[in-house]
């Protein structure tokens, strides 16, 4: 028994010499893929096809992991489980044929497809409806349907050899990783930018990553998972960098000289120029993004052109026109859904009111007031870790008190409650409590946060909950361990 790796159409239309470098691209990645799986393992190129012989007495289990690994190669239309042996008759042809096939034929149609190579005393049509004649007589609820058939089975006779297709299945498809070119992907783990990434990687782009951290080390951990799992199901066959910019005091700088309005869009274009360097820095001449027009009111036409306008570098953006709906799906399929379904939405806490048509002036009249040193530095302190070692000396993000009871507050008198909000959101919604809030909006946080008396709790409010456990969070990883979260339970909002 053997693997059939059957090319991706696309790669079989192309010239023989870009073919043949394809191919030779897809040897190798698959070689490197299945490394992991020991050294009993052979793969083949072709011009059609690649093959991956396993040993006969192989465990069921490590084969269907390592059909699993297949299944995931980018270059890969189909893999076919093929079975090799003498060929001595029609009668055992049909033998070993309807042992694999019968039950799966049960009510259902088919075709026998036969291919023959080599002189022969018969025609493949001969042979062809000989097997069909077999097959309806094991299964009588089977029809013959040549043109739409619910199951094709394949044969093939060279010479005094009989190959028979056991199983097949899709595979990813799209070139062999690495034959594209490289991108740099920014990723924030929601259902969007891994998405956005994965179809990168199935076009043989060799897709790194870049993380904007907003919200403290709490936040990177469950990012690098969307990443590693990202590498280590689709791009096992590279290496590639995972990069993370601390961004909390450019957003801080933000907060103080941008109007609120404009934030969304000034903050996409601080990412867009922080990007920009550091994919030069590193040789890599695209950025990819998981925007989709219209999803959220910074992809707006309006606001994606001046995003572009910020970038030295052209940006894809894989996703542009597709569907809320059909991106959660293909996160769902490719294993990616899982971490967004929990991942805080930290850049939606960050503008309350965003322009969907910002004014290109406006725009860099407030970016004027923008101290930009702060965005050198954090591109200065930006830190690469390679795929294969995103996993290690990851820590458990620290817990945080959360308090709901108003009652609680009087209840314990060493607590204090701490409005994070920006001054015109309080005024807009005063905090009704029992004690006196202290108010330090959450971009001065950061900076005053050692100057409070550390012999009380501090409990942080925000309207939605998620910058205060963020900001909570990052105290902790300061080691300021004195700081939780106060949020309103429902029935106390008006």
């Amino acid at each position: 028994m053997y693997y059939l790796l059957k090319l991706f159409p696309e790669i079989t239309i192309k010239s023989p010499s870009v073919r043949r470098q394809m191919t030779r691209c897809l040897v190798s990645n698959v070689r490197n893929a299945l490394r992991p799986f020991g050294d009993g393992i052979r793969v083949q190129g072709g011009w059609d096809a690649l093959r991956v012989s396993v040993a006969q007495d192989a465990d069921p289990h490590w084969c269907r992991d390592v059909e699993t690994a297949l299944a995931r190669i980018p270059g890969i239309h189909e893999i076919q489980v093929v079975e090799e042996v003498a060929f001595t008759s029609f009668d055992d042809t049909a033998r070993r044929l309807v042992e694999v096939w019968q039950a799966a034929l049960a009510g259902r149609c088919f075709r026998v497809s036969v291919k023959r190579r080599g002189q022969h005393d018969f025609s493949s049509e001969d042979l062809e409806r000989y097997l069909g004649r077999a097959l309806l007589d094991a299964e009588p609820t089977a029809r013959v349907n040549l043109k739409h058939p619910d199951v094709d089975l394949r044969v093939e006779v060279d010479a005094n050899r009989l190959r028979l297709v056991r199983q097949r299945w899709g595979g990813l498809g799209g070139y062999p990783l690495g034959v594209q070119g490289q991108a740099l992907a920014l990723i924030s783990g929601g259902y969007d930018s891994p998405v956005a990434a994965w179809k990168m990687i199935r076009r043989g782009i060799k897709t790194h990553f870049l993380f904007f951290s907003l919200g403290g080390s709490a936040h990177e951990p469950a990012v690098r998972e969307v990443a590693h799992q990202l590498w280590r199901d689709y791009s096992l066959s590279h290496r590639v960098k995972f990069i993370s910019i601390p961004f909390e005091e450019v957003v801080a700088e933000m907060q103080r000289s941008i109007p609120d309005g404009l934030i969304g869009v000034v903050l996409k274009r601080m990412m867009m120029r922080a990007a920009s360097r550091v994919a030069n820095r590193a040789r890599i001449p695209m950025l990819v993004t998981g925007d989709a027009v219209a999803q959220v009111s910074s992809q707006s036409l309006t606001n994606l052109a001046l995003m572009d306008e910020a970038s030295d570098l052209p940006i894809l953006r894989p996703l542009i026109a597709e569907d809320k709906q059909d991106i959660i799906d293909t996160a769902r399929r490719i294993g990616t859904a899982r971490f967004a379904e929990v991942m805080p939405e930290v850049c939606g806490a960050i503008s309350r009111r965003p322009n969907i048509k910002a004014p290109r002036a406006k725009v860099l009249e407030a970016e004027q007031d923008f101290d930009f040193t702060v965005l050198d530095q954090a591109v200065q302190q930006a830190r690469m870790t390679r795929s294969d070692r995103l996993m290690e000396d990851l820590r458990p993000p620290a817990e945080v008190r959360i308090v709901q009871s108003p009652n609680t507050l009087t209840q314990e008198p060493g607590l204090s409650v701490i409005d994070i909000r920006a001054p015109d959101e309080r005024e807009a919604a005063p905090l009704s409590l029992p004690v006196e809030p202290l108010t330090i909006p959450f971009y001065e946080l950061q900076s005053r946060a050692d100057s409070l008396p550390d012999d009380r709790h501090y409990l942080l409010y925000c309207e939605q909950g998620v910058m205060s456990r963020l900001q909570a969070l990052h105290l902790a990883d300061r080691g300021l361990t004195h700081f939780g979260v106060y949020r309103e339970a429902a029935s106390t909002k008006p």
